[in-house]
Order: C-alpha cells, then sequence, then structure tokens
C-alpha cells in the first residue's frame, strides 16, 4: 500500500425500507477536518484522473455503483514514492478511501450504471492547489483495464 492510504470499512444497516450507509464522523480517530463535501457522478467506463492536492486530504466513498480508484505515489519524500496501487470500491463493501495530499488519483466508473462517489474533502475547493494530469499519462505506468473478468 501507498503509505498514509487508508481502506476503512465503515457500517451500513439495512432492512426492508432501505439502508443507512455511514462514511466519516467526527469523533473517529481517522478524521482530521471538515473543507467541503461534493459527489462526483462517473459513467461506466469513463476514466477521471489524474489530479493530486497540495494540501488537501480525500475521503472517498461510493453511494452507488462501483469504482476503480488508481493512486500513483507523487511524493518524492515518501518511502512509497513511484508505487501504484488500485482500490475497488462499491455500494456493496462499504469502505472509505482516505488519500493524503500529494498521491495522485483518479477513478474509472465500473459496471453497468453510473456511480456516485463521495469525498469528505479537508480543505474547500481551491483551483490553486490542485494539479491534473490526463489519464494516459505515461508517467504513472497505471492500467485502467480490469485486470480479472
Amino acid at each position: 500500500m501507498i503509505q498514509g492510504v487508508q481502506l476503512i470499512a465503515k457500517k451500513k444497516l439495512s432492512d426492508d425500507r432501505g439502508a443507512i450507509f455511514h462514511m466519516l464522523r467526527c469523533d473517529e480517530p481517522t478524521f482530521e477536518k471538515f473543507g467541503e463535501i461534493y459527489f462526483s457522478k462517473i459513467h461506466p467506463g469513463v476514466v477521471k484522473a489524474w489530479h493530486h492536492h497540495s494540501r488537501m486530504t480525500l475521503n472517498y466513498f461510493v453511494v452507488v455503483g462501483s469504482i476503480q480508484l488508481g493512486l500513483w505515489d507523487g511524493r518524492k519524500d515518501s518511502p512509497t514514492y513511484g508505487q501504484t496501487q488500485t482500490i475497488y470500491l462499491d455500494e456493496q463493501n462499504s469502505q472509505l478511501a482516505i488519500v493524503p495530499f500529494g498521491v495522485w488519483n483518479g477513478f474509472k466508473g465500473l459496471g453497468d450504471k453510473s456511480s456516485i462517489v463521495a469525498n469528505c474533502a479537508t480543505e474547500p475547493h481551491d483551483p490553486l492547489e490542485i494539479t491534473r494530469k490526463p489519464f494516459d499519462d505515461a508517467m504513472f505506468g497505471y492500467s485502467w483495464e480490469i485486470k480479472h473478468g
């Protein structure tokens, strides 16, 4: 795993009325601070990548559908610098992925319906602290293809 990336199982309560998904609470040890919450909709087969933040920690949680979360450690002082990691998130496994600032990330919509990803970020959006690159940039050496299927 890339240093600082965390994958945390979350509680989901289901009954005949529907379900409650727990994402993040201010009294959890992994909670850093609140900046903003936003939702990203992604269609099947579409890749939204790459970007990294200089100050913002991301807390990703899939509310609907499923995604492939791609990560690349761009922090030169990190022991995992240059390493990639893939995490699969979906509404069934109810997991929170924490991505520290400086780690490049992006995701691909999986399945046959659009997915909705929630992000409870530690900072409000600031276009001056985000850097973007194309999803197929050779720097990452990352394949968005499904490995098993």
